[in-house]
């Protein structure tokens, strides 16, 4: 279970990094801004990406080795 929960992490950082490059420099990446549905809410989506990412870190480091 630790290591999905760091993936998932990843996964989350990643696209809540991706996600404020694309409003403050205008790169194509991440897909937060392809969703229609977050038309002017992209930045609080990668703000809430980010918690997430850092809410699944510490969660992956709560659980105890091997379980």
């Amino acid at each position: 279970m630790k290591p999905l929960l760091e993936f998932l992490g990843v996964v989350a950082l990643f696209q809540g990094l991706a996600g404020l490059l694309h409003e403050f420099v205008d790169w194509k990446l991440g897909l937060v801004h392809r969703l229609g549905f977050l038309d002017g809410y992209e930045m609080y989506a990668s703000i809430t990406l980010l918690v997430l990412a850092g809410a699944l870190f510490a969660a992956a480091e709560s659980r105890r080795r091997g379980t």
